[in-house]
């Protein structure tokens, strides 16, 4: 296209016009080098802006309208690409310019930029006062290219003036021309497109070029997440939101995905991000996800590389996210993919034995090849053998195997209460963590044995059973051990303080004598027992009758024994406690891999505790962005945490107010303390502390529906009973972990229960927490500094002995469930903390709530049975609820209100009596429900009378529209009904 071919007016003085001629010529050399100087810069532009148009490229004429009409041509007659006027010398200039339609391709702000040079006033004699040395910018905007000569009006209106443009430097007559450039924007745009305008009111000028651009971000990668090219938005501060897509083979980690573009065509601000696949790693400076090589894996989604292949595993092709095992290797199901393959053990070696008549002991030593894993144990089969049949079978359960038959980890074992004289075989196996994964049976070793002829046991203790002056009736049962046929019995006996004993055999019939012989001889002798014949004795007792003194004695002693045990072992644990108890102290009592809670008030310095179980923040790293609550130390916030490494999270943030005491500051930490060491998915996650700047700070997670008594009463009605069982599900589950830990909460309420948004909810507020003696019989904690208790959710041997156990949180946990199911009520509603303690300890309990189902109110009850020791566990508790979960139907009976018995239920707190009510709004008030006053007084239904006869149609209609709401007020008006029926007077 030709370049703008418009030239100045013709002049009247015709060296003035060989003037600027040769300027334009001049002109012309410095815009070529102006150009090439600005080469790259122009390049780097490219990058962030696009071109709508551009006159520096134009081949033929634009042909652009010039207002008044003018022709533009050099001293050679050519058409020339500028724009040139300078008419100074005629008073009342009005010229324009305007450019062809311009599309402006749903952009929203454009730019434009000008080059022009601009004669200095002062360098043209004889010129009159109103020569300019400025010039105006305008665009018009149109859905069609419809401008003509005449239409729009040559005048600011309809035209919309963008700037009156000025140039840094004007030129001389005697001077080279020099360039000025200047950038301008307007917007925002609304139509199809536009025109631009330039007026001269009386300046020499020659507008040389004209770029109209927009600015845009390009298409760039961020956090493995594509997002396309964005245009700036309407104002130069606009910031556009770009949505993101992940790259091929990257997944969500976090949504949504988006980039900000700026007014400056720079991406900022980025949400959400990818991370590759399994089976892909990063590649391309993290702009990729590239499948991992043959011999390689990565076996779970992230940032990581693949790996190589652990031993004896292989991947034959690419993008694969766990080794295969080669033949003859396996992993077993608790293995991770990152665990080398291994195999089965060979069989024992070295195998001794030792027969001791019926008993026998054996002994091995490990196999020579472990298979690679060290989780090895062993399994004893015993086989009974019968020669002359040429088989064997497994052996009775009379026989006694120690310290069992299976699973095995030591290698030696005790075999008792085999047959004499009896041949038996053995086979020692050899098993790991994926001996199961084999198709084939563990290797093992034999070992054949023949037991040898044993004699009997000893005799029980002889009982006298009648003696006269000369004869005595004795009895006694038989060997326990006989180790084969019973031939005869052999008594000793003598006068008493006289020499060696008469011995005397009989046959086995008779059975009154005190030593047993088989075929493998005599067996040992009963106790001696001291017998007169010269006393009358009691008549003869019965075996039956004798048999219970016999019992009874050997448990007597039985149970003694244990005592004394138990007794030892209680002492000598409450006396290390007691003592100057530590950490290590503690941990060393317990069974290794187990961990317990340790109470950071045994440490000397608190601030030990702090550093052992809480991470240090850097204050840098978190940023409060508002208050959301108070807190007994300070403010609580929500803010943001930024830690190295890591995506930016929401959290929760405890301060300690300025001023504190140390005391004051250590109570405040030793939370985090005790926070720090839990680590459950229904226990608030601590984060960190902050204590090396001001304020003192604590992080934790962040819980987006709050506190949930608050919650359930913002939502009332709003969710099914299998929600609200999974609600209670999880607080159990965390409450089961902190007994498990041996830590008792003390202040298990719904308030101190947090929601997050999946409805996940999450035990909190350690504050009323402490350590518990290391009894697993009955771990108790004692209140020393007394306090407030808060009575409606604690069990009666707390409030009366300061005795608090996991059995105590039991029934907080019972109270909780109750306050779920009613959404929020406040136990006990109205009754003074009194009155529930002496309700309580009359046998009164909470009724169940509206519509609540009579298993989990049964539940409830068994969490307040009065006896702490017959109140169930958490682990029972957690069971239970999964088995109604499991069994929704059972969910679906709903519980008698008017059940009765050694637990009564508080019924007459339960339903209010609308005599004391003296209008229809003060009667909502009481049942909860006055958002719905203005519905009644609206609808006419106001006394008592009229709202009686209410049925479920009539709340819909006056906009009770929650089943929840619907279900309470219906069950309110049918107590109200009841009532009136008892009111009526009775007729005779």
């Amino acid at each position: 296209m030709k370049s703008l071919a418009i030239n100045a007016h013709q002049s009247k003085n015709l060296v003035y016009d060989c003037f600027m001629a040769s300027e334009v010529v001049k002109l012309s050399k410095v815009v070529s080098i102006a150009s090439a100087a600005l080469f790259l810069i122009v390049s780097f532009r490219l990058l962030y802006t696009e071109t709508l148009m551009d006159t520096k490229w134009a081949t033929t004429e634009l042909a652009w309208t010039a207002h008044p009409e003018t022709g533009g041509y050099d001293d050679a007659m050519n058409p020339i690409r500028t724009y040139q006027v300078c008419n100074v010398r005629e008073l009342n200039q009005n010229n324009w310019l305007r450019s062809d339609f311009i599309p402006r391709k749903d952009v929203l702000r454009v730019y434009v930029e000008m080059k022009f040079t601009v004669r200095d006033c002062n360098s043209i004699p004889n010129i009159p006062g109103s020569c300019k040395e400025t010039f105006n910018l305008f665009y018009y905007e149109s859905d069609s290219d419809s401008a003509t000569a005449t239409s729009p009006f040559w005048m600011e209106n309809p035209y919309v003036k963008v700037d009156t443009i000025a140039p840094d430097e004007s030129f001389t007559m005697l001077e080279s021309g020099r360039v000025n450039t200047k950038v301008r924007s307007f917007g925002p745009l609304s139509k199809a497109g536009f025109y631009l305008a330039f007026q001269d009111l009386g300046a020499c000028m020659s507008l040389i070029s004209v770029r109209v651009f927009y600015k845009k971000c390009s298409t760039t990668i961020a956090n493995f997440a594509v997002f396309p090219e964005t245009a700036t938005g309407a104002e130069a501060t606009s910031l556009v939101i770009a949505p993101g897509t992940c790259v091929p083979n990257a997944v969500e980690v976090s949504v949504p995905l988006k980039l900000y573009c700026n007014g400056d065509g720079e991406w900022m601000v980025p949400v959400g991000a990818c991370t590759c696949s399994a089976g892909f790693e990063p590649a391309m400076k993290e702009t990729q996800c590239q499948a991992c090589s043959p011999g390689t894996f990565k076996s779970k989604q992230g940032d990581g590389f693949c790996l190589p292949c652990p031993a004896n595993s292989r991947a034959t092709s690419g993008a694969a996210s766990i080794c295969s095992c080669r033949n003859g290797y396996y992993r077993s199901d608790t293995d991770l993919p990152e665990s080398p393959c291994t195999t089965v053990p060979s069989q024992p070696r070295s195998v001794i034995s030792s027969v001791n008549e019926t008993s026998l002991v054996l002994e091995w030593s490990d196999p020579r090849d472990l298979g690679g894993r060290d989780d090895i144990f062993y399994n004893l089969i015993c086989k009974k053998c019968l020669p002359e049949r040429g088989m064997c079978t497994r052996c009775d359960d009379n026989v006694d195997i120690s310290p069992r038959h299976l699973g095995l980890t030591q290698r030696r074992v005790t075999v008792r209460n085999l047959q004499a004289h009896t041949q038996y075989s053995f086979e020692i196996q050899a098993v790991n963590g994926v001996s199961n994964k084999s198709p084939y049976t563990p290797q093992f070793s034999t070992v054949n044995i023949t037991t040898n002829q044993a004699a009997p046991s000893a005799v029980p203790t002889v009982h006298l059973m009648a003696a006269t002056a000369g004869t005595m009736s004795l009895s006694w049962l038989p060997p326990e051990k006989p180790n084969g046929i019973i031939l005869d019995y052999e008594i000793k006996y003598h006068e008493k303080d006289q020499g060696e004993a008469i011995a005397h055999t009989m046959t086995a019939q008779r059975s009154n004598a005190l030593r047993a012989r088989t075929v493998a001889g005599y067996g040992r002798y009963s106790m001696p027992a001291d017998f007169s014949t010269n006393l009358q004795t009691d008549p003869p007792k019965t075996w039956q009758e004798l048999w219970p003194l016999i019992v009874g004695s050997i448990t007597a002693t039985f149970v003694f024994i244990i005592a004394v045990v138990v007794i030892a072992i209680v002492c000598l644990r409450y006396e290390n406690i007691s003592s100057t108890l530590n950490k290590y102290e503690v941990l060393g009592k317990l069974t290794p891999g187990m961990k317990v809670y340790i109470d950071p008030f045994t440490y000397e310095d608190p601030n030990e505790a702090v550093r052992e179980f809480a991470k240090e923040i850097d204050v840098s790293c978190v940023k409060i962005e508002e208050v959301i609550g108070a807190g007994e130390f300070g403010e609580v916030c929500r803010g943001r945490l930024k830690l190295p490494g890591r995506r930016e999270i929401i959290v929760a943030i405890k301060t300690l107010k300025v001023g504190y005491t140390d005391r004051q500051r250590r109570d405040f930490l030793s939370e985090a303390s005790i926070m720090g060491q839990f680590d459950h998915p229904n226990i608030i996650r601590l984060e960190g502390v902050v204590t090396k700047s001001r304020p003192v700070m604590i992080v934790t997670e962040f819980m987006e529906n709050g506190a949930l008594d608050s919650f359930l009463r913002l939502n009332d009605g709003q969710f099914t009973v299998i929600q609200l069982v999974g609600m209670l599900r999880g607080i159990a589950a965390g409450m089961k972990y902190l007994s498990d830990m041996n830590y008792v909460h003390r202040d298990l309420a719904a308030r101190n229960i947090l929601v997050n948004s999946n409805l996940v909810c999450k035990v909190s507020d350690f504050g009323l927490s402490r350590f518990l003696e290391d009894d697993p019989t009955d771990p108790t904690y004692t209140s020393s500094l007394g306090g407030k208790i808060p009575i409606r959710w604690t069990a009666p041997e707390a409030i009366a002995y300061r005795k608090f156990t996991s059995a105590s949180d039991v029934w907080s946990y019972g109270i909780v469930m109750w306050e779920v199911m009613s959404y929020g009520e406040r136990p006990y509603w109205d009754m003074s903390n009194q009155d529930v303690i002496n309700a309580v300890e009359q046998d009164y309990r909470l009724p169940p709530p509206m519509d609540c189902p009579t298993a989990l109110h049964q539940l409830m009850l068994d969490c307040w049975v009065k006896e702490r020791n017959l109140r169930p566990k958490f682990t029972q508790i957690v069971a239970t609820l999964d088995k109604l979960i499991r069994n929704a139907a059972s969910l679906k009976v709903v519980t008698n209100s008017t059940q009765s018995g050694v637990s009564q239920p508080l019924l007459d707190r339960c339903v209010p009596d609308y005599t004391t009510f003296t209008t229809v709004g003060d009667w909502l008030d009481a049942i909860k429900m006055s958002r719905y006053r203005d519905n009644f007084v609206n609808a006419g239904f106001a006394s008592f009378d009229l709202v009686a006869q209410m049925t479920a149609e009539d709340l819909l209609r006056i906009g009770v529209t929650l089943a929840g709401h619907q279900k309470k007020i219906l069950g309110s008006i049918q107590d109200m009904r009841l009532q009136m029926n008892q009111t009526l007077p009775v007729q005779v």
